[in-house]
Parts: structure tokens; sequence; C-alpha cells
């Protein structure tokens, strides 16, 4: 008997396939919106902690600085061994302060820090910027599973096609996401 509903499960088949790929694609930008999120919290503690020890070398130089110009003073009326020793600290002051500046060996100079400091905030600007592309790409996904979804029930074949948009939009998103998440900005 052919009078009754005849419905084309080979259609149901290809949709639900898509279904398929499109969760698929889905948890993988998830995996990677998480990667991207985690990344760029843990750049931005790396960040806060090199700028508080750029703040603390900044202080430790002023101080120091501060006291070797004092010392002018101490000098001022000193003679003999007291006014040597008041050179002496004030030179190891003053060397100190300088070493603080810029420290290559270490990399915790004022100089070394901010670079390492900025590095972090670059890598925590694209990893944001990656993992918004991820999310939105989710989201396009998820919405192309209930559009496809849909057109099984209803059985509007245009309705799959839409979810088949969605995660081509999804696919773009994500491809940004991880080779240029820089390049696109919502």
């Amino acid at each position: 008997m052919t009078g009754h509903g005849h419905v084309d499960h080979g259609g149901d088949k290809r949709i639900a396939l898509l279904i398929a790929v499109l969760a698929l694609l889905l948890a993988v930008v998830e995996t990677g919106a998480k990667s991207a999120q985690t990344e760029a919290l843990t750049r931005n503690v790396e960040a806060a902690n090199l700028w508080a020890f750029f703040q603390a070398r900044t202080i430790r130089q002023t101080t120091v600085r501060t006291a070797a110009e004092e010392a002018e003073l101490a000098k001022l009326g000193a003679q003999g061994e007291i006014k040597l020793a008041i050179e002496a600290q004030q030179k190891r002051w003053r060397d100190s302060a300088a070493r603080w500046e810029s420290e290559p060996e270490t990399g915790e100079g004022r100089k070394e820090l901010a670079e390492r400091a900025k590095k972090a905030e670059a890598i925590r600007e694209r990893s944001m910027a990656a993992y918004h592309l991820y999310e939105y790409g989710a989201a396009a996904f998820q919405v192309g599973i209930v559009v496809a979804s849909a057109s099984i029930i209803t059985g509007v074949g245009l309705l799959a096609v839409g979810g088949l948009v969605l995660g081509a939009i999804g696919i773009v998103l994500g491809a940004f996401g991880w080779l240029a998440p820089l390049a696109v900005h919502f």
C-alpha cells in the first residue's frame, strides 16, 4: 500500500548524518574555546604578576635612588672614612638601581619584565579573540543542529539547508578562531 504518508527515510538519514557532523564540529570548537579561555586566563594572571613585579622593582629603585640622593646631604659635613663609606654605599645603591632597570641575565629587570608582561598580554588578547570566535562558531553549530532537527520533524527540506549553512558559518568562525583570531572582530 502506498496510500499512507510516504516519508523519505533516505533524506532523514542524510539530515541525521548532517546533525551528527554538526555535533562533532560543535564538540571540536567547544574544546578549542575551553583551551583558548584557559590560555587567556593563564596569560592574564601571568601579565598581572609581571606588572606587579615591575612595580615592586620600580618602588625599590626609587627607594635606593632617594637614599643615594639623601646621602649627598650627609656627605656634606663628612670627612675621611665616613665620607668614603657614604660614597661606597651610594655606589652600591646606584648600581642596584641600574641593575634593576635592565637585568638580561635573569630577565627580571624593569625593561625585561615590561617586555614579558606585554608578550603575555598579547597572547591573552589573541586567546580571548579565539575564544570568542569559537563560541560564535559553537552557537552557529548549535542553531544548525536545531534547525536541521526541525527539518526532520516538519518535513521542510529548506530547514536542512539552513542547518548546513549555519554549519558552514560555524566552520568559518572556528577556522578564524584557530588560524587568525585577530583578523575578525565582533
